[in-house]
């Protein structure tokens, strides 16, 4: 038995998003793609991996100090990723609410010896693993409305990978236009 558990920061979807979510998977279901099942969908923000009790403590109590604005993401695009095998929604624009946080995070973790991943953010949403082709599937652009942050974890079970939010932090909501 191991004290740790396989961590990343998220973006969770509102429930709306989520039945809008679960009627793209049966679009993606009926042309013969094995979708995400609907309650591990999410926007992966920063990957943590293997963390033990004490530094996921030690993140958790970072982390409030970081703020945020929400802020909406539009998924307009549907995309084949050849070499993970996936199919996923892709956004056109990153906001730059979204850049700030996912640096922040970045920044944060590492401060606590964490590696996370160099190469350049990109928001998605993976919709179905091996698959092996783009889809042609008509689909009205997903607006994602993102007011909180979640760290989640990764649960290998015997029906496969399940996530679970462990902790949710709310954006700070302002009056500003």
């Amino acid at each position: 038995m191991t004290d740790s558990s396989r961590l990343f920061f998220a973006l969770w979807p509102d429930d709306l998003t989520g039945l809008e979510l679960a009627r793209l998977s049966r679009s993606i279901e009926a042309k013969g793609f094995m979708p995400v099942q609907p309650q591990n969908i999410h926007v992966t923000l920063v990957f943590l991996g293997n963390v033990d009790a004490a530094s996921e403590l030690l993140i958790k109590h970072s982390v409030t100090g970081i703020s945020a604005k929400p802020f909406v993401l539009t998924f307009d695009r549907l995309s084949y990723w050849s070499k993970p095998k996936v199919l996923c929604l892709t956004s056109s624009h990153t906001p730059e609410e979204l850049e700030m946080l996912v640096e922040a995070l970045n920044m944060e973790v590492a401060s606590w010896g964490f590696q996370t991943e160099n190469r350049p953010y990109k928001p998605h949403i993976t919709l179905a693993r091996h698959a092996r082709y783009l889809p042609d599937i008509n689909f009205e652009p997903l607006v994602w409305r993102a007011d909180s942050l979640c760290l989640v974890e990764s649960c290998s079970e015997p029906d496969g990978v399940n996530y679970k939010v462990r902790q949710q932090w709310p954006f700070i909501k302002t009056t500003d236009r």
